[in-house]
């Protein structure tokens, strides 16, 4: 009898590694069903540039003011913008969309934030929108947040969109590189 538990329970064993094989196998080996690079070019308001901003605080501590970004973290500063979206880092270029959201600096020592935002496209390669959300730990080279839906040709997307500041002009500008992977696409 303690052989037949012995046999049984290495067979149980057997038979859960290989599912848990083929659960790994099938993580390892997905490959995004789209791929997208876009650039979304952010120009702060800062009282003196209000023909040419896209976006604005809206939302300040005590200490700070809403045309000037608080202290050296930001800390508090409540963001919203309507960028525009292109192929390439050239601002000039003619836009395929606007990037829609908002961002806050959510960390008191650390220079980081938290961003919901939309690309709503806009031109005749692509229809819809895509959603985002997710921390961007903003000194890091590179960061990942999640896209987390869509509408129109990216109805009920799902991936990831990896984040490079592509360039950064003090307080006022700064562009962004995103590289989409979507693995679910329908």
């Amino acid at each position: 009898m303690g052989a037949r538990v012995i046999v049984s329970l290495l067979f149980l064993f057997l038979i859960f590694r290989s599912n848990v094989d083929a659960a790994n196998k099938r993580i390892r080996n997905r490959r995004p069903c789209k791929q997208l690079v876009f650039f979304f070019h952010d120009i702060l308001y800062n009282g003196n540039n209000a023909k040419n901003a896209t976006s604005a605080i809206i939302g300040a501590p005590a200490w700070a003011n809403k045309t000037i970004l608080a202290g050296q973290s930001h800390f508090g500063d409540l963001v919203v913008f309507d960028d525009p979206v292109t192929l390439d880092n050239n601002l000039h270029s003619k836009p395929v969309g606007r990037a829609q959201g908002f961002y806050i600096y959510d960390k008191k020592d650390i220079f980081t934030a938290w961003l919901g935002f939309s690309f709503v496209f806009s031109s005749t390669h692509h229809k819809g929108s895509l959603n985002f959300a997710g921390a961007d730990p903003l000194m890091n080279k590179t960061r990942d947040i999640s896209v987390i839906g869509g509408t129109g040709d990216f109805f009920m997307a799902r991936g990831v969109a990896t984040l490079m500041t592509d360039s950064f002009e003090g307080d006022v500008y700064f562009r962004l590189r995103v590289d989409i992977k979507l693995y679910e696409c329908w």
